[in-house]
C-alpha cells in the first residue's frame, strides 16, 4: 500500500467512525430501553380462560417502546454531532490543554524548533506548531484536523534525554502521522469517546443530587434520578466497552507506517530504534496517563487509566509491541 493510499483509507476510515457512532449508540440506546421496559417497567396481568385456569402474562409496551427511543435519540444524536464538530475544529487545543503543553517558539528553543522545521520540509509539510510538556517521562504526540492546523508535542524529559539524531527520529516520526492523516482520525476517535464518557458522569452527578432530593419523599425526583442514571450507565457502558472496540479502526499497523517514513526522512533508522528502546519502560507521563482515549496519539502507551474498566484499555491496545518496532528498524538499518 502507497502513502497515498493509505492517506485516502484513513479519510474512508474517519468518516466510518463519524457514522459508527451515533448509529451503534442508537442500537444500545434501543436495547436499554427494551430491557427496561421488559423487567423494570412491564407489567404483569393474570388471564383466565373459560374454565378458570389462570396463567401469569407480562404486559410489554412494544408502541411505547418506541416512542421513547424515538424521542431521545434525535437530542442525543444532535450532542454528539455537534460535540464532534465542535471537537474536530477545537479538539486538538483541548487536547493540548489536558496534556497542559506550552507552545514553545524559535527563540525559546531554537535548536528543537529548527529540527521540526527541517523535518517538516523535508517531507513538504508545513511546520506544526511545537508543545511541550514539563513531564519527566519519555512520550510525544502530533494532532490537529490537517497538515495546515498541526501540532507536534514533546514531553521535556524526551528533549533532554535524546540526543540530536534519537530526537529526530521521534519528530519525523510524529510528522508522519501527520502528512498520513492519522491525526485526524485519531481525534475523531478521542472526541467520540470523551463524549460519550463525560455524558455518563454528567449523567452520574445528576443523578445523585436528584437522589439525595428525592429522600424528602418526592417521586418525581426519585423517578428522575433513576431515568438519569439509566442513561449515565448507557453512555458510560458506550464509552468505556463499545466506543474503545471501534477504535480498532484506528489501525495498529501506523505505528509501523510512521516508524517506515521516519526511518526513511532521516536516513538513520537505528537513531529511531535506539530513542524507542529509551522510551521502552519510561514512557509513562503524570499528564497524559490519566486519559486512556489519548493513548492512541503517543509514540508509546502513556499509562493506562486506573479505575475499574482500567483492563478494557489493554484488551484494546493502541500499539503494536515496542520490541517488534525496534527489530523492523534495526533491520531496515542493516543490523539483523
Amino acid at each position: 500500500m502507497t502513502t497515498y493510499e493509505y492517506i485516502a483509507q484513513n479519510k474512508r476510515r474517519t468518516w466510518l467512525l463519524v457514522l459508527l457512532f451515533p448509529a451503534t449508540f442508537a442500537l444500545l440506546t434501543y436495547g436499554v430501553i427494551w430491557l427496561l421496559e421488559y423487567f423494570v417497567f412491564g407489567t404483569v396481568r393474570v388471564e383466565c380462560d373459560a374454565y378458570g385456569q389462570c396463567v401469569y402474562a407480562h404486559g410489554f409496551d412494544v408502541q411505547g417502546v418506541h416512542d421513547l427511543f424515538f424521542m431521545l435519540v434525535p437530542w442525543l444524536w444532535a450532542g454528539a454531532m455537534l460535540w464532534t464538530v465542535g471537537a474536530y475544529f477545537l479538539g486538538d487545543k483541548l487536547i493540548l490543554h489536558s496534556a497542559s503543553a506550552i507552545e514553545i517558539h524559535r527563540k525559546d528553543q531554537p535548536e528543537l524548533y529548527r529540527l521540526v522545521e527541517n523535518v517538516a520540509i523535508t517531507r513538504g509539510l508545513p511546520t506544526p506548531r511545537v508543545y511541550i510538556i514539563s513531564d519527566s517521562g519519555l512520550n510525544a504526540f502530533a494532532t490537529g484536523r490537517d497538515p495546515q492546523h498541526a501540532s507536534v508535542a514533546l514531553t521535556l524529559g524526551l528533549v533532554e534525554k535524546l540526543d540530536r539524531a534519537e530526537l529526530e527520529g521521534v519528530i519525523a516520526h510524529e510528522m508522519a502521522h501527520v502528512e498520513n492523516r492519522d491525526i485526524r482520525l485519531m481525534l475523531i476517535t478521542i472526541a467520540g469517546i470523551s463524549f460519550f464518557t463525560l455524558m455518563g458522569e454528567i449523567c452520574f452527578r445528576m443523578a445523585v443530587a436528584s437522589g439525595r432530593s428525592s429522600r424528602s419523599n418526592d417521586k418525581n425526583s426519585g423517578n428522575a434520578a433513576f431515568f438519569l442514571m439509566v442513561i449515565g450507565i448507557i453512555f458510560l457502558v458506550y464509552g468505556y466497552i463499545i466506543a474503545p472496540l471501534i477504535r480498532l479502526a484506528v489501525s495498529r499497523q501506523r505505528e509501523y507506517l510512521a516508524d517506515s517514513t521516519a526511518a526513511l526522512t532521516t536516513r538513520n533508522p537505528g537513531a529511531l530504534a535506539s530513542a524507542l528502546r529509551k522510551i521502552s519502560g519510561h514512557s509513562v507521563t503524570e499528564e497524559l496517563k490519566d486519559h486512556a482515549s489519548m493513548a492512541a496519539m503517543c509514540i508509546e502507551n502513556p499509562g493506562v487509566k486506573q479505575g475499574v474498566f482500567a483492563f478494557l484499555s489493554n484488551l484494546t491496545a493502541t500499539h503494536p509491541p515496542i520490541e517488534d518496532r525496534i527489530r523492523r528498524l534495526e533491520a531496515m538499518d542493516g543490523r539483523v
